[in-house]
This record gives structure tokens, sequence and C-alpha cells, in this order.
């Protein structure tokens, strides 16, 4: 009887202890000379048996370790576990049972040596040898029911164990821990080969770094109707945007890219938190980065400074370490961080000349170079006020070579990296995906921008290594930024050719509807040469003289990317390019100005009457948009948020003019005076008259 208990508990049931599937490993019923007392301890006994003999099963069925049993056939596997963290955990699983069956086999030898006398251990002393397993098998069971039950995949295996180790059980939490253990060899090897060589071992997508972009998705707000913003101010939902400071999300507005590596956050466990698996995942990107170029790099050497063994070293140990410590595996990531991140540095600054392509960045998308793009627009006015043709890209690049020669800009290795691109109707692009905002209006693929300025943009071909830092999606952002910065520039200049034309007659004689056009001009210049001044010196200036103080303070490269981040993202912010309601209002004062500077050309004498009436909708438009600008502005200002449009309304009132104007430039109290006679003026004045 006592040999056929210890075969049961073996996992090999026979006539006196049975198997079911369903109810597992259980006494015999025909055993009529047993006594209920002794059938109740046996059947106890059974139940650390069945658990066993479901765990072999278990074991057998993913990794095959254990010997095939005649009453449990090996099965395919049909549920869809797979993978090396789960065969870990099996191996795990089967050295912590080995105590059991070292138990086991302690107690067959107990019993041959005894065998024949009166001093046979009865079935409550097997009882007591095995009374441990009693604690320890019911909470693995309920830890492998978990992975099979929600099919845990990969490191959520470590996070399922590293839970139920949490518990206040001595001998579960030890044998959980030796299990997590096994399990951690298996990222260790995965964190060597990615750290240290770049490669990306994950054939069953089991780790927390992938390849491709991150999966989380924002959903995307709602468009608002653009005719909420009335004269009569800020609706409820903008104000609420403005003092929420919720922007528009970058990946809505700019064409994404796709970022080579990333992580997988929902197989990171939770006791190591994203900011070393963000360092983990920067360094295999920066070895493999290396790994896969087609450049001489014994010049440059190893970009782990020649101690891959040594961080080999320090990885295994950690490997060994029976308990996982977050001090001792952020500690080691640290230090492969630092030594990748400070050559990377050395690599960017000092060989590849960082702050000189930061100073090109600034010359060129950013206008730092204001003669040259003034040359530009003088040059190419005329071929880019119409529709863009196939021909309109090689024709503004042949202008834009000659405007560097006339400013005496002839560097041969820079002027053939920049490139001015034009989107036309029937272009075949690369790249089919397209900004939300711009300075332009939003285009659909299919329709042909209105002018070629709408349609202009700039390339630029960023040479290795600094490519890791001027990404494509970069670049996209910076572009927007240079779209928006020439449209300000562009209307600037158009502006000040009113000026002079206005300059040429000021000896003729002038009536009072010149004398309104000139003084919407005056107003117009003034909004617009503060806007300008502003984007100039309170954005692009500051922030770029913090970027590179913040570059020459550190000797990490990691802390140059994270800076030269912040500074696109504060362009973008305090140029108002992500701030809906802000840029909506600017865009359409530059579209007025537009308007305004090609009806002076058209009419370099006195304004007939469709002229005065164009002049007419254009003071009612300038008008309703300069005192929407105010009262954004104000509304913000009065709740004390958001100091960049604070900044810009001290640019635009710093003598309170435009405060005891009501907030309104462009209104005239002459106007009906001035333009009486013609009908349709009439008709736009009582308009005018109402809104007052």
């Amino acid at each position: 009887m006592i040999h056929e208990l210890l075969l049961a508990l073996s996992g090999y049931p026979g006539a006196a202890f049975t198997w079911s599937k369903r109810s597992g490993l259980q006494v015999s019923q025909e055993l009529p000379f047993l006594h209920p007392s002794e059938t109740s301890v046996l059947n106890r006994l059974c139940r650390l048996g069945t658990d066993y003999i479901r765990f072999a099963e278990f074991v057998e069925q993913y990794t095959g370790h254990v010997q095939q049993q005649d009453h449990h056939p090996s099965q395919q596997n049909q549920s869809g576990l797979h993978g090396i963290y789960l065969r870990a955990f099996c191996t795990g699983l089967d050295s912590v049972l080995q105590p059991y069956r070292q138990a086991l086999l302690d107690l067959e030898q107990e019993v041959k040596e005894r065998f024949g006398t009166k001093c046979c251990p009865a079935a409550d002393s097997i009882l007591f040898c095995v009374l441990q397993f009693q604690l320890l098998f019911p909470s693995v069971m309920v830890m492998v029911e978990q992975i099979k039950t929600q099919k845990i995949h990969g490191c959520q295996i470590l996070e399922t164990v590293h839970k139920h180790s949490c518990g206040g059980l001595p001998p579960v939490r030890s044998a959980l821990e030796k299990i997590l253990a096994v399990c951690h060899g298996v990222m260790y090897k995965q964190l060597s080969a990615w750290m240290l060589h770049g490669l990306l071992l994950d054939q069953h997508e089991e780790f927390f770094i992938k390849q491709g972009p991150s999966s989380g998705n924002v959903p995307s707000q709602p468009e608002e109707d653009d005719d909420d913003l009335g004269i009569g101010g800020l609706t409820g939902k903008q104000l609420r945007e403005l003092q929420d400071l919720r922007l528009i999300e970058e990946e809505n507005m700019l064409a994404p890219s796709l970022k080579q590596f990333s992580l997988r956050v929902e197989m990171l466990p939770s006791y190591i938190p994203v900011r070393v698996a963000e360092k983990i995942l920067f360094v295999g990107e920066s070895v493999q980065m290396f790994e896969n170029q087609n450049v001489n790099l014994t010049r440059k050497g190893s970009i782990l400074k020649n101690q891959e063994d040594t961080f080999a070293a320090e990885l295994h140990r950690l490997k060994q370490q029976p308990l996982f410590s977050l001090v001792d595996f952020e500690s080691v990531v640290d230090w492969i961080r630092s030594t990748v991140a400070e050559h990377l540095w050395k690599l960017m600054v000092e060989e590849s000349d960082l702050l000189g392509q930061l100073k090109i960045i600034k010359d060129f998308y950013l206008l730092g170079r204001g003669e040259l793009f003034q040359a530009f627009i003088d040059t190419a006015q005329h071929m880019l006020k119409t529709p863009p043709t196939a021909v309109t890209e090689h024709d503004v690049n042949v202008a834009f070579q000659q405007s560097a020669h006339k400013v005496l800009l002839d560097d041969d290795n820079l002027l053939p990296l920049l490139h001015l691109t034009i989107e036309y109707h029937g272009k075949e692009h690369k790249d089919t995906s397209q900004t939300r905002e711009g300075p332009s209006r939003e285009l659909s693929p299919r329709e042909a921008p209105p002018s070629g300025w709408a349609a202009l943009g700039l390339s630029y071909k960023v040479q290795w290594p600094l490519h890791i830092l001027f990404t494509p999606a970069v670049l996209e952002k910076y572009n927007v930024v240079f779209k928006y910065l020439l449209s300000v520039r562009r209307v600037q200049a158009e502006l000040q050719h009113c000026w002079a034309l206005q300059m040429q007659r000021k000896h003729l004689k002038s009536n009072r509807t010149d004398a309104i056009k000139w003084r919407l001009r005056d107003h117009m210049a003034f909004l617009v040469d503060n806007l300008q001044y502003y984007l100039q010196v309170d954005v692009l200036e500051s922030q770029f003289s913090q970027l590179l103080q913040q570059i020459n303070a550190t000797r990490d490269f990691e802390s140059i990317r994270l800076a030269h981040d912040h500074f696109l993202s504060n362009l973008l912010a305090q140029s108002f390019i992500l701030l809906k309601p802000v840029f909506h209002c600017l865009n359409e004062i530059l579209d007025l100005c537009h308007s305004f500077c090609s009806l002076v050309s058209q009419n370099l004498g006195p304004l007939d009457e469709r002229g005065a009436a164009q002049l007419s909708i254009l003071v009612k438009g300038f008008s309703r948009q300069s005192s929407l600008l105010f009262k954004i502005l104000s509304s913000v200002r009065n709740h004390q948020i958001n100091s960049d449009l604070a900044q810009l309304l001290l640019r635009l009132d710093y003598n309170k003019y435009y405060t005891q104007a009501g907030g309104t430039l462009g209104r005239y109290k002459y106007l009906h005076c001035c333009l009486g006679h013609c009908p349709e003026v009439l008709e736009v004045q009582s308009d005018l008259n109402d809104r007052k």
C-alpha cells in the first residue's frame, strides 16, 4: 500500500489510487479495509499528487523535460502558449519540484530499509514529510492556471511570477524567486545581445523592445468649426483649450516617421521603470546604428570603447544573483548608457560639428540668413504667385542659387545639401503623408495649391551620424516652422514695398480713400512687424541661445537630444503653430495683408469703385481678426496662463495703442464719408455699423 502511495505521488497512479482528468488523483472506492480517517489522510496526500501530475503535464507540454507517462500522453501545443520565457518558466518550475521528488525518494528508501519490520512509515508520517509542499503547490498551481487561461506571454510572465512571489509564505516566496531567477536569465541574454551587439533576438515578440513605431495611438480630437471664431469673443470650449494648454497633437499635424525601434510597454515588468527601459532602448539603437552603417568605423573605434567583455561580465554577474536588484541593474545600465552617450557626444559635437549644423538649420530653416531670403523673395515673387507646375521646382532652386550668390553665400559644400521642394498636383510623392496644419490652407492630396508659395518647402541632406538627431520627423517639423516664418517674412516685405510705392506718390494729391488705404497699411505693418520681432527675438534667438548653452554644458548625447527636442517643441508652441485659435487668427491676418498688397500693386493711382469696395472688405476683415486676436490675448492674460501669448500681447500693445483703439485695428470713423459714393461700400458699411 505504501509503495502504491509513493508511486501515485510520483505521478504513477494504479489500482489503489486512480486518476481522472476532472477530479485528479483519488483513493479507490474498492478498498473496504481503509478507515475513513485513513481515507481522509490519503486524499490529502492525493491532492499533492494531483498538483504534481498537472505540473508535470504542463512542464512536459512546453519543454519535454519530464519523462512521458502512460496516463497523460504528450499533447500538441494547441493552447497558443509558446516562447522562450515560457520554457524558462517550465525549467524553473521543474527545479522547484525537485525537492518534492527528492522527498519521495527518501521516503521510498526509508520504506525499503524498514520493509518487513513493524516500524514501516504510515500515511500520516508520509503526510508530515511532505507537509511543506501543501503550502507551495496550491500557490504555484494558481499561477500556472493564470498563465494558461490568460495566455500570459513573454516578459509578462516575469510580471506574473513577481507579483505572486510578494506573498508572506516563506516556502512559496523562496520557490517563486527561484523560478523568477531562471526567467531573468532569458531576459539578461536578450539584454546582452541588444545592448552589446545591437541584436534584437526576439522571434516570438516577447521582449519589451520591438522593431517599429510605438503602438500607443492618441485618439484624434474632433475638429472645431472655424465659424465659432467670432468677433464677439471666445467660446467656452476655445477658452478651455487655451487655459488647459491643450495643443494640437504633433502626430496629427506632422507627417509621422517610422521609428526603427520602440518600447513594447505591455511587456515591460512593473519593477523595471520606463526610464530604465528607455536607456536600454537608446543603447541598443546606438550600437546597431554603428553596426549597420556602411562606413569605415575603424577610425572612430567601438561605440562601447572596447568594453564589451567588461559589460558582458557585469550582465552575467547580475544573471547569477538569486534576487533581482533594481539598484544594481540600473547601475549597470547607466554605466553602459553613459559610455555610449559620451562616445556619441564626442562623435556628434567634436567630429561632426553639431554646433555648425545647428547654425545651418537656424540660418535656413529658421531664416537666420534674412538677407538671403529677402533676395529670394524678390527674385521668386513672380514665379511663385501662380499655381506650381512641373518646372517650378527647378526654377525656384535656380532662383535660390542666384540669391545665394547675390548675398555672397558661395559655400560649395553647403548649397548642394539644400533643396527647395514644390508640392504640386500630379507630383509623385515618396512620402504620401501630408501635414494637417501649416502656414497655408490644408490641401487634399488631389487639390492643387493656390500658389507656389503655399507649396514651397525646404529639404536638407543630413550627413551621418547627425541623422540620429535630425530625423525625417524632426526635419518635417522644421519645415513647418520654415513655411510659417517665410510667410510672415514675405508679408512684411510686401507691406514694405507698399510703403515704397506710397513714398513715390507722396508729392501727388491724395484723397481720403488714399488716407484710409495708407492708414490700413500702417496698422498692418505695425502688427506684422511686432509679430516678426516676437518670433525672431523672443522665440528663435532666445530658444537657440538656451539650446547652445545646454549643449556646451554636457558631454551626454541623450541630454543633447532631449534639449534639442525641447527646443523644437518650444518653437512650435511659442510660435503658436500648435495652438489653433491663435494660429488660425494670425493666418487670416496674413492672408488679408497679402490681399491688401495685391490691391495696392494693381491700383497705383486712386481707387475706383471696385477697388474701394475691396478696400472696405479688407478693412472689415482686418478689424475683425485684429479684434479677435486682442480678445484671445487679453483673455489668456487675465487668467494668468501661457506666458508666450502674454509676451506677444506685450509686443503688440507696448504703448497701449492697441488697448486705446478698443482692441481693433483698421476701423475708421470717416469711412462712410470717404467711400460713401460707392453702393457696394454702403452695403459693407451698414454691416459695420450694425456691429458697432
